[in-house]
């Protein structure tokens, strides 16, 4: 079977979009439980990364693009989850949303009351995961992952403001791509390959997922990073969910749209 076209993509979008607005507007318990799980399965795929990436350090030290590789090729197991089994992704919304937004079938509040309701949903999941999942049963306890968590949520807070959010457009055009790619597909082996590489991409290349840092960050300061609740959020989540907003709202899903939405 052939893939969707670019048409048909953008219409399965808007339809999905659309179904997301209803959930926000008339279903928040539904709502609210899609929306941890999908941070969950983002942690769950960010754990996943970190352990198999960091877990080579002498090889790593000679080979570094061996240890972004190991991570990015595991990294993506929390949007196939996410995609497959219809979890609320904040990234993934501000893509989805847009659509429906142009073709004026919800307004702009209807897309802020659901990017907010699922980040949130999105943190509590992915704070879930770091607590019972990860701390609690010592994955980063030992060496050399607990210095390594360290060193990962420091850098994500002590890098330049304009530097998390460049590299957050970055992230979330990636993942939104790897979205698009995905509902190009009709079978589950053609979803689960339209996710791989866009998402990998994003990690090898260093980007800033905010929904990721929120498994990254606090799973570092929960092994003593020297971080504050305040550096996370103003230094990192901040600008990189500015940054993702702008890499797949506008770059994503009000470009292919534009590009392809049918104008009544």
């Amino acid at each position: 079977m052939e893939v969707k076209s670019p048409v048909q993509v953008i219409e399965s979008a808007s339809k999905t979009g659309a179904a997301k607005v209803e959930l926000s507007r008339h279903k928040l318990g539904r709502l609210a439980v899609l929306s941890i799980l999908a941070g969950a399965y983002i942690a769950l795929g960010g754990i996943l990364s970190f352990t198999a990436g960091f877990g080579f350090p002498e090889s790593g030290a000679g080979n570094p693009a061996l240890q972004k590789l190991l991570s990015g090729a595991t990294f993506p197991i929390g949007l196939i989850l996410v995609v497959v089994l219809g979890a609320e992704l904040f990234t993934g919304n501000n893509a989805m949303l847009m659509p429906v937004m142009m073709s004026r079938r919800c307004s702009v509040t209807d897309v802020i009351r659901n990017w907010t309701l699922v980040y949130f949903g999105n943190f509590l999941g992915a704070m879930a995961v770091v607590l019972f999942l990860v701390f609690l049963p010592g994955l980063t306890a030992v060496e050399p992952y607990h210095a390594a968590i360290i060193k990962i949520a420091q850098a994500k807070v002590y890098a330049p403001w304009l530097t998390i959010m460049l590299k957050g457009i970055g992230a979330n055009w990636c993942v939104c791509l790897a979205l698009w790619l995905a509902m190009s597909g009709h079978t589950l082996t053609e979803k689960v390959i339209g996710c791989w590489f866009p998402v990998m991409a994003f990690v090898v290349l260093g980007y800033e997922h905010s929904i990721a840092n929120m498994f990254y960050i606090p799973a570092g300061m929960l092994e003593g990073a020297a971080v504050t609740p305040w550096q996370m959020v103003w230094n990192n989540l901040i600008p990189a969910t500015i940054g993702n907003i702008i890499g797949g709202a506008l770059f994503v899903g009000c470009v292919h749209s534009y590009l392809h939405l049918k104008k009544n």
